[in-house]
């Protein structure tokens, strides 16, 4: 007797809509998303798809959360194995954070969408923050700055980070143009003490 699908945990179910949500964002864009799409895409009912995100805004916070996790456990995977100098720290950060936009395109995608919406500029606040943190802990030891002074710095050279990612989707730079000139940024910003 044939039996019908394993029923997923509520979990696992998550997880297999935010994954076909990546795979619809990457084919049609944003725009493309929907939670009428991800049901049908994702192979389930639509009240499932609801019952996981409520609203299209939710779906897409859902997803950029995700997206941003995955980015910043890899910059974090980079850092382990970088040199324990401020440029080889330096190098790797920017390094990781422009193979990241490079291989999830979607993260930049979802993150247009949701442009002006406050439930996201309360979540861009947190995740600035989260980078600001790993970031900061991981030059402080090249640092003569206060740590919370560092921390500030991290945080403009997020934004300078995000302003040369957008030149380099335009193509107006090299991959290593922009790791270069992110790299000459977080040095310039250090105040460093240590060898570079």
């Amino acid at each position: 007797m044939a039996t019908g699908p394993t029923r997923l945990s509520k979990r696992a179910r998550r997880e297999q809509l935010l994954d076909t949500a990546v795979a619809i964002v990457r084919t049609r864009g944003a725009d493309g998303l929907t939670l009428v799409t991800l049901a049908e895409e994702a192979g389930v009912s639509r009240p499932i798809a609801y019952d996981h995100f409520a609203t299209r805004p939710g779906l897409l916070l859902a997803l950029h959360r995700r997206l941003d996790e995955r980015h910043r456990a890899a910059i974090a995977r980079a850092l382990r194995d970088a040199a324990p100098t401020a440029g080889g720290v330096a190098r790797v950060m920017s390094t990781a954070y422009f193979a990241c936009a490079a291989d999830m395109p979607e993260l930049g995608a979802v993150s247009a969408a949701l442009r002006g919406s406050p439930e996201m500029e309360a979540v861009q606040h947190e995740l600035t923050g989260g980078y600001a943190d790993l970031m900061a802990a991981a030059l402080l030891p090249y640092s003569g700055l206060a740590p919370q002074d560092l921390r500030l710095r991290c945080v403009g050279v997020l934004g300078a980070a995000e302003a040369i990612a957008a030149e380099l989707n335009r193509g107006r730079v090299t991959d290593g143009e922009a790791v270069a000139a992110l790299t000459d940024l977080i040095l310039g910003g250090l105040d460093a003490r240590a060898d570079r």
